[in-house]
């Protein structure tokens, strides 16, 4: 596993599993839990230990109860989550505290390594005070990071301007077709990591032919080269799979290196 080191000294791996559908009733995000930790089993035991949950996907104990199955130490992981944006979740900071310390006892963590607002809040003044509340928990040993996600360029300026702590990464959606160039150039200029959400999931089928075609003299698959190329280009990325073959297959892309020429023909695949 490669990793990439933070703003604040401390490293991330450079690729992890989204969970958002893990622990549920049919893979269905909206699915009743089950508890059922087979497919976060099968993937750490392929090397995954980049895990990314939040509170809306309402399974941060499944994710505990996989990392305690697994027998491997707490600090060989690198666990994620994050605060909803909604009234209910930061309407106060009383609010924003009672329910980072919910992720801690739904994990059984003692620590939480990355947590991040998930989207944000209607002004960028709610959101630094959301991220205050933040702070406090790092202050206090309880989050070893904090980031966001779904931040657009003023949003993320205003919280680089006003925090204490600067913000490790922002997750986004980012794919062939809409890689977000602009953003994850503000991002890398700022020494904020970009992190790229759904890479696989979302492209349409012309896309999809052509980075076929292009993954053919590598002998790897479409998705593989999408994920080495988003690795190359410095994003962290979070594909998922319920299949243990497609989880190897996504953790297998370290092993060749892109051309300049097909490097510069993903970065083309863009619709911003």
């Amino acid at each position: 596993m490669k990793y990439l080191r933070m703003n604040n000294g401390l490293t991330i791996p450079v690729l992890g599993t989204g969970t958002n559908t893990f622990g549920k009733e049919n893979n269905d995000f909206n699915g009743k839990i089950t508890y059922n930790t087979k497919e976060l089993r099968s993937a750490i035991e392929l090397g995954y230990r980049l895990i990314d949950t939040a509170i809306m996907y309402r399974n941060e104990a499944v994710i505990g109860k996989a990392v305690k199955e697994s027998n491997i130490d707490r600090s060989e992981f690198f666990i994620t989550s994050k605060i909803p944006g909604e009234k209910e979740f930061v309407e106060t900071n009383e609010s924003v505290a009672s329910h980072v310390e919910q992720s801690l006892k739904t994990l059984d963590m003692d620590y939480i390594d990355l947590y991040l607002i998930h989207f944000p809040l209607e002004t960028n003044e709610d959101n630094l005070r959301v991220w205050r509340v933040l702070e406090s928990f790092v202050d206090r040993g309880l989050i070893k990071s904090i980031g966001v996600s779904n931040f657009n360029e003023d949003q993320l300026s205003y919280l680089i301007k006003h925090a204490n702590i600067k913000p490790v990464l922002n997750q986004f959606q980012s794919y062939p077709g809409k890689h977000q160039l602009s953003l994850i150039d503000f991002c890398k200029a700022n020494d904020i990591i970009p992190e790229a959400y759904q890479s696989l999931a979302k492209l349409d089928a012309k896309t999809k032919d052509k980075l076929i075609e292009l993954s053919k003299p590598y002998k790897k698959s479409w998705s593989q080269i999408i994920l080495n190329y988003q690795i190359n280009q410095g994003l962290v990325v979070i594909p998922k799979s319920h299949s243990k073959q497609h989880q190897f297959l996504n953790i297998d892309v370290f092993d060749f290196t892109l051309t300049n020429k097909d490097i510069k023909t993903i970065k083309n695949m863009n619709c911003d």
